[in-house]
Parts: structure tokens; sequence; C-alpha cells
């Protein structure tokens, strides 16, 4: 019998499709054809991107735009949203429109064209998260831009026109619908329990053991209870924080490697799986809220997203959390692999 599931955040309803289960060696993914020739974001072709906004890596005597960085931030060559100019907002009868205000940023994760994030050492993970950080925290003094969303399309499928591994940052002078939902239903559980609601997911999950997939000192990696995908994880910190700018050093490692970790299971219990993930943050002019708290939304893609699901707002997953929880959580990985 299928399941309903409602995610107790949003209240988007889910469809569990026991019948048609599937085990992660049922999910085939085709190996991607690398395009090979010129990759603008590996080293020694700086001058094929936009000048630089942040670098690590580089002796202090190295100029900017030279290799022998690890990891480079760069604005987009054809942005979403452009840096320039004054925001202005105008009505056209009914209609609402502002000109495309914002920033639109690549993170380019490691100079070696073939290195994911599931395959580079911890250290240079850290240095990816601190890229994430401080690029939200320097866009954050700009007064047009309320939200900054980052986001990753790692394979082919999940919407990666690049093979060199980078993830992207957007400025955005609004907040996202998504936001607006989490926020409305997140303190609608606030003003009825006077309790984070994430907060309650983490000690339910630690509590009850069947959809955790890892966990550490401060972060734990759930399969989602209401999955929009098969195998959609959740990494969120155990400690209350609404706002991913206020990480300190000892956090951010720790996400280092659980983040590691959840991507060496999946990789190896799906083999090339693309997949995206997205940063959930408080809103930048809101930084400390007691009913939100930030996290990541890691979703593998792996099945289609068809009418059905863009006629009702439903998704429909043929893998239960449960059991993709158990899959992940039985792979041994190999040493200091963890």
């Amino acid at each position: 019998m299928p399941e309903l599931r409602k995610d107790p955040v949003v209240g988007r309803w889910v469809i569990i499709a026991k019948e048609r289960a599937k085990r992660p060696h049922d999910f085939i993914i085709p190996e991607e054809k690398t395009k090979g020739g010129f990759c603008p974001l590996c080293p020694g072709h700086e001058y094929s991107t936009p000048p630089e906004v942040l670098a690590y890596g580089r002796p202090p005597e190295a100029p900017p735009n030279s290799p022998g960085w690890t990891v480079r931030v760069v604005p987009n060559k054809f942005p979403a949203l452009r840096i320039e100019g004054e925001l202005w907002k105008e009505g056209e009868g009914i209609y609402d429109k502002m000109n495309g205000i914002g920033a639109h940023e690549v993170i380019i994760e490691t100079p070696n064209h073939h290195e994911t994030l599931s395959t580079m050492p911890i250290d240079r993970l850290v240095q990816v998260f601190w890229a994430y950080r401080d690029r939200m925290v320097d866009l954050s003094r700009d007064p047009r831009f309320r939200y900054v969303i980052i986001f990753k399309n790692h394979g082919r499928a999940a919407g990666a026109s690049l093979e060199h591994a980078h993830s992207q940052l957007i400025a955005l002078p609004v907040l996202p619908l998504r936001m607006n939902q989490e926020l409305r239903g997140t303190k609608m559980y606030y003003d009825y329990k006077e309790r984070c609601i994430f907060c309650d997911i983490v000690h339910q999950e630690l509590r009850d053991g069947k959809r955790v997939v890892c966990e550490n000192h401060e972060f734990v990696a759930i399969c989602a209870f209401a999955p929009r995908q098969p195998f959609e994880m959740w990494i969120i910190p155990k400690k209350h924080h609404s706002d991913f700018r206020t990480i300190d050093e000892s956090q951010l490692r720790a996400l280092a490697e659980i983040f590691s970790e959840v991507l060496k299971r999946l990789d190896t219990a799906i083999p090339r799986c693309p997949y995206n993930f997205v940063l959930h943050t408080a809103p930048l002019r809101e930084p400390y809220l007691e009913h939100y708290h930030w996290h990541f939304e890691l979703l593998p893609k792996l099945t289609q997203i068809a009418g059905f699901e863009w006629g009702t707002g439903f998704y429909i997953t043929p893998t239960s959390p449960e059991d993709a929880a158990h899959f992940l959580r039985e792979i041994k990985l190999s040493e200091g692999g963890q």
C-alpha cells in the first residue's frame, strides 16, 4: 500500500510508492562522457573568468587572478542577476516587477579538474565552506540584498553545465518563496509549542535512529521524513543556530567531515549519482531567529518531475527514507573514509 507523508515544516505532501520500491542498485546512472578541451575554471585559465572576488591558498606575494589557489570565487560570466545599479520596483496593473539587481557568483571548489567534494581532503572541503560563509558576510553588507542562496548542481542530470567541481551563490533583493514557506511554517510551530521545529526534528531523529545516516558532535545527517527524491538527506546542526554566517571554526570542520562522509556513502551506494544541494539559512536582515534553524538539503536526482508533480505539488518517491538510511548506514567506508 502506498503511503502519504506530510513535510512537518512547509506542509508539502509526498507519496511513498512502496510497490515501486527501489534499492540503490536499481538506480542505473549512465556514465557521463567527459567533454575534454578547454576548461575556464582550471588553473592557468584565470583570464577567461571575470576577476575573482575571493581566493584561498596562494602565497601572499602571488598576484590575484593567477594560479596557486585552492578555492577561487568569481562572478558568473553569464549572471542571472547583475550587481550594478539601483533597485527600483514598479507595478503594471495587477503585476509587480523590479529590475534584476543581485549578485551571481561561482565558487570553484578545487583546482583539480576531476576532483569532487567527496574525494577532496577534509582541509580543503573546510575551505569551500569558509568561502560560502565569507561571501555571505560580504554580500550581507549590501542593503539591496535580502537573501543569499548557495547551491550546487553535481552531474549533468542535476543541471551542471561545467564538469569542473563548482557551486554557485545568488544574492537576491527579495525572499524566495521556499524561504517564506519555511519561515511561516517554523513560526507557526514555534508560536504553538514554543520550540524550534528543527530542534525537535533533531531530537526525535536521534532518539528513533531509523532515518539517521550518520552524525558527529555538531551535526546529524538524516533521510528526510517526506522526501521529494529517493535518498534525500538533510544535514542539520544539533544546536540551535538560525544563521550560517555565525558558524565558527570547530563547527565548520565538523560540517566538512559529515558532508564528506554523506557524499562518500552516496557515491558508494549509487555510483555517479547526480545531486543538488542547497543551504537554507535565515534572511540577511533577520539573522537571529528563535524559530528557524539553518541546514543543508541534499537531493539526489534519481526520478523525473512530471505532470503529476507540477500539477499537484506532490512528489512520488519509490524508496522510503527508512530504507534509504539503512542502505547508507550499512556501507563500509574504507580506512580514513569518514
